[in-house]
């Protein structure tokens, strides 16, 4: 289980415009906003990804950076960053299912054609949504069994900019006898 203030798994993926994704090495100045998404077979994961996309300026003005991942290849990632008229929002793709896991992602199977007409992969992750400090540190999780009632990226710039001014610390991390 992930838990707060402790190491994140590592990740390190093919990004859409060339170069590869490394969380390790992201460089962000304040963490970055790892967004799990389900493919491009998900009308839900399109929307929340626009907003994603509108806000990352605001998230890049406070010194967190964003990517959104997915298990769905070069071609099916490409076509969801056109889809959501991507110019901000970084993409990284190609995300085995092992490390889906390690993440803490649910992973469910194809029912066939989405309500947009496209098949959904014979495996695919369900959402998740993660801050990571720059130490590569857990500050923030959710993940999601389905894709409905997904955290706003709103109030996530909220928390950060009340973190920040707090100095507020990851919660969740008491491991102790209860």
């Amino acid at each position: 289980m992930l838990m707060p203030r402790e190491k994140t798994p590592d990740l390190s993926l093919p990004q859409l415009g060339g170069g590869r994704f490394d969380l390790a090495t992201d460089g962000s100045e304040r963490g970055t906003v790892v967004c799990f998404y389900r493919g491009l077979h998900c009308p839900l994961c399109a929307t929340y990804l626009k907003e994603l996309e509108r806000l990352t300026p605001d998230f890049a003005e406070r010194g967190v950076k964003t990517i959104a991942i997915s298990s769905d290849g070069h071609e099916r990632t490409e076509k969801m960053a056109e889809n959501i008229g991507a110019v901000n929002l970084r993409f990284g793709y190609d995300l085995s299912l092992s490390n889906a896991r390690e993440w803490g992602l649910y992973i469910s199977a194809s029912r066939g054609k989405t309500s947009i007409g496209i098949e959904e992969p014979a495996l695919f992750s369900e959402p998740g949504l993660f801050v990571v400090n720059p130490d590569q540190t857990l500050y923030y999780m959710s993940v999601q069994t389905m894709p409905f009632v997904r955290p706003h990226f709103r109030e996530l710039l909220g928390a950060i900019d009340f973190a920040i001014d707090k100095s507020y610390p990851a919660r969740g991390e008491y491991k102790g006898e209860v």
